[in-house]
């Protein structure tokens, strides 16, 4: 794996127009990982899709799904069958983001309570500082 130090030159910032902040737009939106993960396995019609990932509507699902595919990572495979049928997988590139959504999953299982527990804290909080 490429260290991120080999890739961005030192004195680089994450500007509006930076690669980097590209990569973090696809990752910000909440089904976007998600539905990459979900298909990691091979391919899946979208009804399967919704059954493994519960809790996306059929709309969002969809939007998503198109989203990922203006974006190059993943195609949409339509069958010449009766009744039709559609199966979307990860191209090449969205196989490469795989890493880094483990890695950010990986980081959520061990410090989400750590997390909740901040946020939980400054609900609690009246805004001033300890001294």
């Amino acid at each position: 794996m490429t260290e991120m130090s080999e890739v961005l030159p030192a004195d680089s910032e994450f500007l509006a127009d930076c690669r980097a902040r590209l990569a973090f737009d696809l990752l910000s939106n909440t089904w976007n990982p998600v539905v990459v993960w979900a298909l990691r396995k091979g391919p899946l019609r979208p009804i399967d899709l919704r059954r493994q990932i519960g809790g996306i509507r059929t709309k969002v699902l969809s939007e998503t799904l198109r989203r990922l595919q203006y974006n190059g990572l993943v195609d949409r495979c339509t069958y010449r069958e009766a009744p039709p049928r559609v199966e979307y997988r990860l191209t090449e590139l969205g196989e490469s983001l795989l890493g880094p959504i483990g890695m950010l999953g990986e980081w959520g299982f061990r410090h989400g309570d750590e997390v909740m527990a901040a946020q939980e804290e400054q609900d609690r909080a009246d805004g001033t500082c300890a001294s």
